[in-house]
């Protein structure tokens, strides 16, 4: 067998319900949301019985994803089940440094919620919007948004999917000239124009914040979303680019399969990341921890 990765999924598969299984049947996983509790009142309601809408503003989604994601990765580490590298999708990123130690559940889960604010507030300033474009290839879809002064591929996800954001003016026509390419635009259900220029304010003050912590070393080699590569000693530097900069997520695959790994594990309550690792390579296996019933089948091939 070759090595594990886990991959922390980022914003738009959040739900209620999620990890409502999870907590009730695993010790491992109730623990982190019981801590999360005790430091952000409210995030167990959010998870299991809140409101869509409340779920799917940015304040709320990353810090809630983060717990679960933060639950799901120590209820695999308790099972014997460790990764051998990780990476994260935006938010995820944040998931997958905390699982290697850079900082404690507690320092990190503030960082996720100082971070959730600005994205909020940066999302609030202008009226933006986030688009899926599939069906058309990445040059095709930075020609697109050339034409626009506000319109920006952002997330480099898989071969035919690239994601796109942009004011709320010009992405109306922007996705009609994508129809019109032969391709196709899903707008996604998040609050703001992420990974992009919209976002250099917020991201200026986030850097703020990061040169003041002290992150540890490493436990394992994490994948940073602006390089495709692991990081070095420059966590706040490199993190501090990432809000307002490209998510080079299939750079990042095929850099952990360079690497060895052939099985991915998604920490996360979807299956998004699993899809675009599909068709970045049909070569490797996937696995999603979205329910206590994946949980057992991911427990079943890796412990038997």
């Amino acid at each position: 067998m070759g090595k594990i990765a886990f991959v922390f999924s980022g914003q738009g598969d959040q739900h209620t319900g999620m990890g409502a299984d999870l907590y009730e049947n695993s010790a491992e996983f109730k623990s982190i949301f019981d801590a999360a509790e005790e430091l952000r009142p409210g995030t167990i309601s959010q998870c299991f019985e809140g409101d869509e809408t409340a779920l799917s503003m940015t304040v709320n989604t990353q810090p809630c994803l983060f717990v679960y994601e933060s639950a799901a990765a120590a209820l695999l580490n308790a099972s014997g089940i460790r990764a051998d590298m990780a990476a994260g999708f935006s938010l995820g990123e944040l998931s997958a440094l905390g699982h290697a130690g850079a900082l404690g559940f507690k320092e990190m889960l503030g960082l996720v919620m100082k971070r959730s604010e600005l994205m909020q507030q940066a999302s609030e300033e202008v009226k933006t919007q986030m688009a899926a474009v599939l069906k058309l290839d990445n040059d095709t879809v930075r020609e697109l948004c050339s034409a626009y002064d506000s319109v920006y591929p952002v997330n480099f996800n898989c071969p035919g999917q690239v994601t796109v954001s942009g004011d709320a003016v010009s992405m109306p026509d922007f996705m009609e000239k994508v129809k019109a390419a032969g391709g196709r635009a899903v707008p996604l259900k998040v609050s703001g124009a992420f990974h992009s220029p919209f976002m250099a304010k917020a991201a200026e003050s986030f850097r703020k914040i990061l040169g003041a912590e002290s992150f540890g070393k490493l436990e394992l080699p994490v994948y940073a979303n602006l390089t495709a590569r692991p990081y070095g000693g420059d966590i706040a530097a490199v993190l501090g680019e990432q809000m307002s900069s490209p998510v080079l997520w299939e750079d990042t695959v095929r850099a952990m399969i360079d690497a060895g790994a052939d099985t991915f594990i998604e920490i996360g309550p979807g299956a998004t990341l699993s899809g675009m690792i599909k068709r970045i390579s049909k070569e490797v296996e996937t696995y999603s921890i979205s329910s206590m019933d994946n949980f057992e089948k991911i427990k079943e091939r890796f412990i038997g």
